[in-house]
């Protein structure tokens, strides 16, 4: 195994000069910075990470907050997580996995034992507790998703609410008269989590710009749940044409419940989604959609993370915009 001697011989500089690379505690010109990385890599060097963080009085791990908890779909969630541990990675850091039910303990525990450089939020409520908690903690932070007041945090997410009016100025340039958004479980509702609102308030907003009469419907994100919601729906609103779904368990069983309740999609009725490429693409019909770009956001809340880490001034709000995808499942009404 390579030492920290070899990777100086290799570079022709000294063992110090090789300290000073890994820990940027001294200024080391790009030339000599850029040979003795090349060694590192070309001898597979690895530095010892409690001898690193002593020198550095870094750790080099972030802390990703991730929400496991009911109404959550865990396989949107990972993506997000696979992508902050990856993006993490290409800037030299670990990740540190703390679970939602941890709250304010679990971050001050990690701060406060220097176990982590900083942290990542998911999951943002509009009255999260743990927002005070995070400007009072000396390590920097991002936050996947708003709060109702940002002001003094660096928060990233996508536009949720831009999303909720895309969706309805779709249906309503081909024509659409009634809508309906079949949104999260009720506790996403009850715990006034900011994409679950967003969304809401976006499709509201842009429905009453245009005119149409809409609603909104909480649905357990089960079979069952599906099933209800679809039942009372097409019963309260004979004339219900369009809906928006931001609820990714449900898609297929909606579809499922429209089709025996005699409603074809797009013919009888269309149907629009909010959730990941990959479940609109290889649903039957694909689905006209929004997509959620977890990947980008992941990666864009380690780059600010970084940046704040390293010194460098951070945009206090990044909203990545939504991209709405024609498919099949939607048309005018008939």
């Amino acid at each position: 195994m390579a030492k920290i001697e070899d990777v100086a011989k290799h570079a022709g500089v000294a063992p110090s000069t090789v300290s000073y690379v890994l820990s940027g505690k001294r200024s080391i010109t790009q030339e000599t910075r850029q040979r003795v990385l090349a060694s590192i890599r070309a001898l597979g060097y690895q530095p010892h990470a409690g001898a690193r963080a002593l020198a550095s009085n870094r750790s080099n791990v972030v802390a990703l907050v991730v929400p496991l908890r009911t109404g959550i779909h865990v396989p949107v969630i990972m993506q997000f997580a696979t992508s902050v541990v990856i993006a993490a990675r290409e800037h030299d850091h670990d990740v540190l996995l703390l679970t939602q039910n941890e709250g304010e303990a679990g971050l001050r525990r990690v701060a406060g034992t220097s176990m982590v450089d900083a942290i990542i939020v998911m999951d943002v409520e509009l009255h999260d507790p743990r927002v005070p908690v995070l400007k009072d903690l000396d390590r920097p932070a991002v936050l996947i998703g708003f709060p109702a007041d940002p002001d003094g945090l660096t928060c990233i997410d996508l536009d949720f609410t831009a999303a909720g009016a895309a969706c309805v100025d779709h249906l309503a340039e081909l024509g659409h008269r009634r809508v309906a958004l079949i949104g999260s479980p009720p506790e996403v509702y009850e715990r006034e989590t900011g994409f679950a609102s967003r969304t809401t308030a976006g499709f509201t907003e842009a429905a009453a710009r245009h005119g149409i009469a809409a609603s909104v419907h909480a649905c357990e994100a089960t079979q069952a749940g599906a099933q209800k919601v679809a039942t009372e729906l097409l019963a309260e609103h004979p004339d219900l044409t369009a809906v928006v779904v931001h609820n990714e368990p449900v898609v297929a069983p909606l579809l499922a419940a429209f089709r025996e309740a005699g409603r074809s999609v797009p013919d009888d009725l269309s149907v629009v989604a909010i959730c990941p490429d990959e479940l609109a693409e290889y649903t039957m019909p694909a689905l006209t959609s929004v997509a959620i770009p977890a990947e980008e956001v992941g990666r864009q809340a380690v780059g600010l993370l970084m940046a704040k880490l390293n010194g460098r001034k951070a945009p206090g709000a990044t909203l990545l915009s939504p991209h709405l995808t024609v498919r099949a499942s939607t048309a005018p009404p008939q």
